[in-house]
């Protein structure tokens, strides 16, 4: 009789580890908190890791059909003038691979898609209790549920009830004093140099999309709970075409950013683990947070068959994915949070001095992974 597994959370990387679990035999079930699937979100940057994660879990050709190759170019200042160039063709040659970017939704949709059919998705499903050896219990539309899993794998994101419920100790989520908007465009037919560009305290980026849409995020300083300036006029005098993507984007999401600043001692307790931003939740800098939930759930699906599977998840999880989120926080604090007028000019100062080939280097090694057989 095949094992079974609970994956709480059907996100990025609650559905790669079910796509992965029961590729390794796993009798998988998704417990869904949402009481439908819908297309949410704005953009993410598949990098060479994630990418190789979804190779590994058979949908990497539908991502990248779905996707398009990052055409990012480097970094500018608010005024237009370039700080440093690095071409995506250097990435790609240095990886492998290119980065691609696609939309959330799409990228959801194709995971979705992909589950084997043996796998129960379960909407609607709020998780109130779980414990070491695999009992949880959950309330549905048929009123209170509880099974007992030989895996159970919180992917249930920053606010993790399953990190709650068996982590008690573990610091939660705290806000890191920035607040970022995202939004999607309709097809932009204009020209358009892809880049990130800083300014004191603020930071604007795009990612195309294969659709012809164009995914941009903004992030500035503020402290939590404050009222942000409206982002049209925080950006306003930023150079083209950064107002008018503004300007064409109908739904803009905002969001306080936070993370999980206090690491976690395991991502194992009994037959329960943590994945993804339940584990590891890290801010956005580097780009990494959902490929970090993609290798979770690759490795997670190749040893949790073994009899010392957990804690060989442990162990090549909690070391790399916690030295990815130290070094995003280090980024952000170095780049997008920096707002001391001396600090902004020799950041900016360095960075044009820096040998491409050696920011290449510092850009490509924490995408330079590849998963286990």
């Amino acid at each position: 009789m095949a094992s079974s597994a609970v994956v709480v959370g059907g996100g990025i990387g609650g559905l790669g580890a079910a796509i992965g679990l029961s590729r390794a035999g796993w009798q998988v079930t998704v417990l869904e908190r949402a009481a439908e699937f819908r297309p949410v979100g704005a953009g993410v940057v598949l990098q060479a890791n994630g990418l190789r994660c979804l190779d590994a879990l058979g949908v990497g050709p539908a991502v990248r059909r779905g996707g398009i190759p990052d055409r990012s170019g480097g970094t500018r200042r608010a005024d237009g003038r370039w700080l440093a160039r690095i071409g995506a063709d250097r990435m790609e040659q240095a990886l492998g691979t290119p980065a691609y970017g696609i939309h959330r939704a799409a990228l959801h949709r194709i995971l979705l898609d992909a589950l084997p059919g043996d796998v129960q998705v379960r909407t609607d499903a709020e998780v109130t209790d779980v414990t070491a050896d695999g009992e949880i219990t959950w309330t549905g539309p048929d009123g209170p549920m509880r099974a007992r899993a030989d895996l159970v794998v919180g992917a249930d994101g920053i606010r993790s009830t399953v990190r709650r419920r068996l982590w008690p100790s573990a610091a939660g989520p705290v806000h890191i004093g920035v607040t970022a908007w995202r939004g999607v465009t309709p097809v932009w037919d204009d020209d358009l140099v892809v880049a990130i560009s800083w300014d004191r305290g603020a930071e604007f980026g795009v990612v195309p999309l294969a659709d012809g849409r164009v995914y941009w995020f903004a992030a500035v300083n503020a402290a939590p709970g404050s009222a942000p300036p409206e982002i049209d006029a925080r950006f306003r005098r930023w150079h083209d075409p950064v107002p008018a993507l503004i300007a064409a984007t109908g739904t803009v999401l905002r969001d306080d950013l936070a993370c999980l600043d206090e690491p976690l001692p395991t991502y194992v307790n009994g037959r329960v683990v943590l994945l993804g931003d339940a584990a590891h939740a890290m801010t956005p800098n580097l780009g990494q947070g959902a490929n970090q939930a993609l290798e979770d759930a690759v490795v997670l699906a190749a040893v949790a068959g073994r009899p010392d599977g957990l804690a060989l998840y442990d162990r090549q999880r909690r070391p790399r994915s916690q030295r990815v989120a130290r070094a995003s926080r280090l980024v952000g604090r170095f780049g997008q949070q920096l707002d001391n007028p001396l600090a902004v000019a020799c950041r900016n100062t360095l960075i044009r001095l820096v040998p491409p080939g050696l920011a290449l280097r510092s850009m490509a090694r924490h995408a330079d992974w590849r998963p286990p057989a």
